[in-house]
């Protein structure tokens, strides 16, 4: 599957705003988006109008980009949540945040869904007792999600744990710390997902023309 492999700070300043995919160094004075926040290339400091179509396209490839995922992959997740009951943008997003890879990042285990979704391919994760090492594997209430027993030492999960304090856990999962292992308490909150700010309603008029 073709992965992004350029800088993803291009990426933040192409939609305009921080979609923290960089860990730490999204919170710190060397973010380049602080540094230069506009979008990149020869003509990026000019006046850019877009259309209701390009801001449509615009949400979509911004949150495409935050969780990680290929255009067939959105696709077929938008797809999935059409044919759900509730509000379709809502379904999306759920979808999304159930991903193993995205939950290990929510759980404070990494500092970035990439490296998140780097070692969960790895097989440094368990769910319910069993490796998993497929990313896009959809977590579901009750489900128990820990580190390895000998991944527990790697320095770059301990060093992302002591920031999680900053960076919150959202309320449908419950860390336990000591244990390097998280539990998911229920789905996940719509009203949590604030940040970055997502329209999702745009992706869904998008698909729909």
């Amino acid at each position: 599957m073709a992965r992004y492999r350029e800088s993803v700070c291009r990426l933040c300043r192409r939609e305009g705003m921080k979609l923290f995919l960089k860990g730490e160094r999204c919170y710190s004075d060397k973010c380049a988006f602080e540094r230069r926040g506009y979008p990149p290339g020869q003509h990026g400091q000019g006046r850019i109008k877009f259309s209701d179509y390009g801001i449509q396209l615009r949400e979509k490839q911004k949150v495409k980009r935050i969780y990680g995922v290929s255009e067939r992959q959105f696709r077929n997740y938008f797809e999935w949540a059409d044919r759900q009951r509730g509000i379709t943008g809502t379904n999306l997003l759920v979808l999304l945040e159930r991903r193993l890879d995205n939950t290990v990042y929510r759980l404070g285990f990494t500092t970035s869904r990439q490296e998140a979704r780097q070692l969960v391919s790895h097989g440094h994760f368990l769910v319910n007792g069993r490796k998993v090492n497929i990313p896009s594997y959809l977590v579901k209430p009750g489900d128990v999600i820990e580190v390895k027993e000998k991944s527990k030492g790697m320095d770059r999960i301990k060093e992302a744990l002591e920031g999680v304090a900053r960076r919150g856990i959202p309320s449908w999962l419950e860390l336990e710390k000591d244990k390097f292992r998280g539990i998911v308490r229920g789905w996940p909150n719509r009203e949590e997902l604030t940040t970055p700010p997502i329209q999702e309603q745009l992706i869904v008029e998008l698909y729909s023309k």
